[in-house]
């Protein structure tokens, strides 16, 4: 597993694709942004332009593929608001593309809106029930690649992404009125998501890791949202957010204790 190819050189993709080269790999990333080739390609990533529709994929995808024995799939569905967008539209037209390239292995990075907000302690052994567009799309195209014969896909569920240029609390700061306030945060740091993504990768690359597997994945600490958000906008000299206690809670918490157990990652 020399050569890897990053579908999705984005907020996540691109510093994982960077960690990546500095471990030995060769990297071939797409972007859809004709900017970013520069970007990329100045980072010592083999840059490509690939948008990928419902319809058809522009870009030279055969290419992309080349001489890769894994995929990372990191193209999160864009519907928010009145987006009719099919995300698994895409992955379909994706599909016979993998199948005709060197590709063993997909790392498919999907998200836990895959399962409902019902108050329960969530696993992996939990039935997903997505209660959201993005969710029930998500869970569609993991199974539409994981069901696919011609290669194995390990799909990895995280939680909020955030980082050092981006917390939710940036933009609950102020707001008033905010649901949910006795739900856990289910969060997770960029620099965790980058390590056990190259952990799942050791795992595969010492055959320790089974056909298809599915990690959840956010940090191991769940305070309320009323308690973390309240907490960060002091850490942040932002405005407090405030909460609607009125209404009963809806959430869930996430566990990540097949992370720990099985690729025995740490976090950080």
């Amino acid at each position: 597993m020399k050569q890897i190819s990053v579908l999705g050189c984005g907020w996540l993709g691109f510093p994982l694709a960077k960690s990546l080269l500095e471990n030995g790999y060769s990297i071939s990333g797409s972007t859809t942004s004709v900017e970013k080739l520069t970007v990329l390609e100045n980072a010592g990533i083999n840059p490509f332009l690939i948008r990928l529709s419902e319809e058809t994929i522009e870009g030279k995808m055969e290419s992309f593929l080349k001489n890769s024995e894994l995929l990372i799939v990191d193209i999160p569905p864009k519907l928010r608001g009145n987006s009719s967008e099919s995300f698994v539209g895409k992955i379909q037209n994706l599909i016979p593309y993998i199948e005709e390239s060197s590709v063993k292995m997909v790392l498919f990075v999907s998200s836990t809106s895959v399962y409902s907000e019902d108050n329960t302690k969530i696993t992996e052994d939990t039935i997903p029930n997505p209660d959201t567009e993005s969710g029930k799309q998500l869970l569609e195209a993991e199974q539409l690649l994981q069901s696919n014969n011609n290669f194995q896909t390990t799909v990895i569920r995280f939680g909020g992404l955030i980082g050092e240029d981006r917390h939710p609390i940036k933009f609950l700061a102020g707001k008033t009125n905010l649901e949910n306030p006795k739900a856990p945060i289910n969060l997770i740091h960029q620099i965790d998501c980058i390590g056990i993504i190259k952990e799942i990768l050791q795992q595969a690359k010492n055959e320790n890791l089974k056909d298809n597997e599915i990690f959840n994945a956010v940090a191991p600490f769940h305070p309320t949202r009323k308690e973390y958000y309240i907490q960060k906008a002091i850490e942040y000299h932002l405005p407090l957010p405030h909460f609607n206690e009125s209404k009963p809670s809806i959430g869930k918490l996430i566990s990540s204790d097949k992370v720990e157990q099985v690729l025995g990652y740490i976090f950080s």
